[in-house]
């Protein structure tokens, strides 16, 4: 058995070649996706090769999360207020997806999957991923299937939901497209206030207690700092892969000792529980577009329920503001918080 420590280094060297392997396959979010298959590959097929209790260094992800948070508040601009009287009626939409996309979820783990109802109220979840998972295991939920559900969900959006597009509309979106919120040519003499910021917005999503307050909280200090005008940064291309390969490592590695059958079982109702908020996003979409105008493309990615980053680079595709996709899942993900606070508070109040 390797150390922990080379054990990570390792799985970082793997990452560093599966990101640019999955680039040259054309995938979305190659930086995400191929390090979390290759650590994925590990976990599930050699895990017998990982040091024993081994998992993945949780500050070093924390702070790699916290550049993708600055990386999307950053694109928040007085511009966006511009389109603050349009938000009663999305908003409202992403209330009503929320609740009806959360049930049909439920209904599909529970009745479809046969999973146990505490099990499948916390894995059905169209957002909080991390939220959800805490939640879901302190309430006494299959953390495995729990686990695994909510992870798949994520995959599944950001990898269906950009190649679907793409297909629509005859050309790459997304990262696939070649789109980015970061820059190539930012001096290194940036990285020490980029890495004071991550550190701030770190600190602020604790001490507020954000929901994924690893990366929301430096998404709001990105965001105040850019809306007031006091200070603005951009974050270089070479830091937002970095950031992802971390990332897609980490999750990767959640998958450890899961037996290849339950991962396709649990793909197959990630496919249909995901399909059915699909195709509830579009629905709302479409009507959303006859009141507000909005175009329907741009809506549906609104109402996808996960990967807010890729999310954010298809609407760069669509000549969109990605600060405005961003804003509602930000709300997608708070709400979806909250309601589960609040029944997991009645359920322990319940004799």
């Amino acid at each position: 058995m390797l150390p922990r420590t080379v054990t990570t280094l390792a799985l970082l060297a793997l990452a560093a070649l599966c990101g640019p392997l999955a680039q040259a396959l054309g995938l979305p979010l190659p930086y995400l996706l191929g390090p979390l298959a290759g650590s994925a590959l590990v976990a599930t097929v050699w895990p017998h090769r990982l040091p024993e209790g081994y998992t993945f260094p949780q500050p070093l992800r924390q702070m790699f999360l916290a550049i993708i948070g600055l990386m999307i508040g950053a694109q928040v601009t007085p511009a966006l207020l511009t389109e603050a009287h349009q938000y009663l009626l999305t908003f409202g939409a992403i209330t009503v997806f929320v609740g009806l996309a959360h049930g049909m979820g439920y209904a599909i783990l529970r009745h479809v999957g046969g999973y146990d109802a505490t099990t499948a109220f916390y894995a059905s979840t169209p957002g909080g991923l991390y939220e959800s998972i805490a939640m879901g295991e302190a309430a006494g939920a299959d953390l495995t299937r729990l686990m695994m559900q909510q992870f798949l969900r994520i995959i599944v959006v950001v990898t269906a939901l950009p190649l679907g597009l793409s297909l629509w509309i005859g050309e790459p979106v997304g990262s696939a497209g070649g789109m980015t919120l970061a820059r190539a040519d930012v001096p290194w003499s940036d990285l020490p206030l980029i890495v004071l910021a991550g550190l701030g917005g770190l600190a602020l999503g604790h001490v507020l207690r954000l929901p994924a307050g690893q990366m929301t909280g430096p998404m709001a200090l990105a965001a105040v700092l850019s809306l007031t005008g006091w200070l603005g940064f951009e974050i270089p291309q070479w830091l937002v892969n970095l950031a992802q390969m971390v990332i897609g490592t980490a999750l990767g590695m959640r998958f450890t000792g899961l037996s290849r059958g339950l991962l396709l079982r649990g793909a197959g109702l990630s496919l249909l529980s995901v399909g059915a908020m699909l195709t509830l996003g579009v629905a709302l979409a479409a009507g959303l577009h006859r009141v507000t105008g909005e175009a329907v493309d741009v809506l549906v990615i609104t109402f996808a329920p996960g990967g807010v980053t890729e999310m954010a680079l298809i609407a760069l595709s669509l000549q969109a503001n990605p600060a405005f996709v961003t804003l509602h899942h930000i709300y997608r993900i708070m709400l979806t918080v909250v309601v589960l606070g609040m029944v997991t508070r009645l359920r322990r109040r319940a004799p």
